[in-house]
């Protein structure tokens, strides 16, 4: 459980083109989701669902015997469900819809970026720019204590990642979506791979708080830790629904997901941060440990109004329309009603890029010791 902050990288995705609205004849077939640029279509309801908007239909045959004023009037509860959602169906992923020549792309830019990032800011024979931060770092706030280090960096990291988060609409404006995107990678990416490198290399240093490893029974604690772990990340993949246009390979928006996770909690990044805080913290019981959670979870504290703030100026409708059914505390908006879960909901699920988490988040799990040797060679 002595693991990374990767989750430092999870950044916010962004924001849906438009809602779209097109003319087409009811029929009394059930809704389903439909191809990019084409509002709810009706028919085979096996049909594959796609990354595109959720749009409300609205139709515009003046024959049809369920229009009225080019608003569909139905009965059927499944229409009525279908058209009242107004954000995007998370976790999306369809082989047919990618394109080769995007992964190629995406697979040399990310390379790319990790080389020189571990050549400028790492590697023993370069350019030492990390250890030159570290240095800086500790020079301001006048100790090598492990506990406070870390303390340090992560504001330094919070304070750029959401900086740049906030300015965004205006930087946007300036250089344009991908270029505004290439400079908050370039900024955030060595900050919070220093955070990373240097928890793990120190988390276990400072002053040990509690060890609950030495209790009767803590093979349960353990597997409480464990699992709440397992389960944050589940919560954090949100921040990737996208990884093209985290890459800046796709165009970079503001998105407004709707089904998953989302149903539980419109800001699943920051509850799931939280628990992996929670996880690790109680588990290991260092004060470097503590110092590092305390920081992570007030920094995702803040950005859950941050984030809804900057999805507010955005559209304010759109955003008003997700926030009368979504909730920040996990399970309250379905509790109170406001949010209704289909009946089919695990579906939502049960795709692959959340099978990809979950082998992701295993193999991380077990590949602790070598993260740990990893880091070491560092010498931070």
């Amino acid at each position: 459980m002595k693991k990374n902050l990767i989750t430092c990288l999870s950044l916010i995705g962004g924001f849906s083109e438009a809602f779209m609205f097109r003319s087409q004849s009811l029929t009394s077939k059930p809704t389903k989701f439909c191809p990019e640029k084409v509002p709810f279509c009706f028919g085979d309801p096996d049909t594959s669902r796609t990354k595109s908007t959720l749009h409300v239909a609205r139709n515009i045959d003046e024959d049809s015997a369920y229009l009225q004023q080019s608003d569909i009037i139905v009965e059927d509860s499944a229409y009525l469900e279908q058209s009242s959602k107004t954000g995007e169906d998370s976790a999306y992923f369809s082989f047919d819809d990618q394109r080769l020549e995007d992964w190629v792309k995406f697979s040399a830019a990310t390379g790319t970026v990790l080389a020189i990032t571990s050549y400028a800011w790492f590697l023993p024979n370069g350019l030492h720019m990390g250890d030159s931060f570290l240095s800086l770092v500790q020079g301001l706030i006048g100790t090598t204590a492990p506990d406070v280090t870390i303390f340090a960096l992560l504001i330094f990291f919070a304070i750029a990642h959401s900086g740049l988060a906030g300015l965004r609409p205006y930087g946007e404006e300036f250089v344009g979506e991908r270029a505004w995107r290439v400079l908050f990678a370039v900024v955030s990416l060595p900050l919070a791979l220093s955070c990373i490198s240097y928890f793990v290399n120190h988390v276990h240093e400072g002053t040990q708080l509690w060890d609950l490893r030495s209790i009767p029974g803590h093979e349960y604690i353990h597997a409480a830790c464990f699992w709440t772990d397992f389960v944050s990340f589940l919560l954090l993949y949100p921040g990737t629904f996208n990884l093209l246009e985290i890459a800046a390979i796709e165009k970079p928006t503001l998105h407004y997901w709707e089904t998953g996770v989302m149903r539980i909690t419109r800001h699943p990044q920051a509850i799931g941060q939280v628990m992996w805080c929670v996880a690790h913290a109680a588990w290991i019981g260092s004060s470097t440990a503590v110092s590092a959670s305390s920081v992570l979870i007030a920094h995702h504290l803040f950005s859950m109004w941050h984030g809804d703030r900057r999805l507010e100026n955005k559209d304010a409708q759109a955003f008003q329309a997700m926030k009368e059914k979504t909730s920040i505390m996990p399970f309250q908006a379905i509790l109170e009603g406001r949010q209704q879960l289909p009946d089919d909901y695990y579906k939502e699920f049960l795709r692959g890029p959340y099978g990809l988490v979950v082998f992701g988040t295993l193999s991380a799990y077990y590949a602790h010791p070598y993260m740990m040797a990893g880091a070491a060679m560092l010498k931070w």
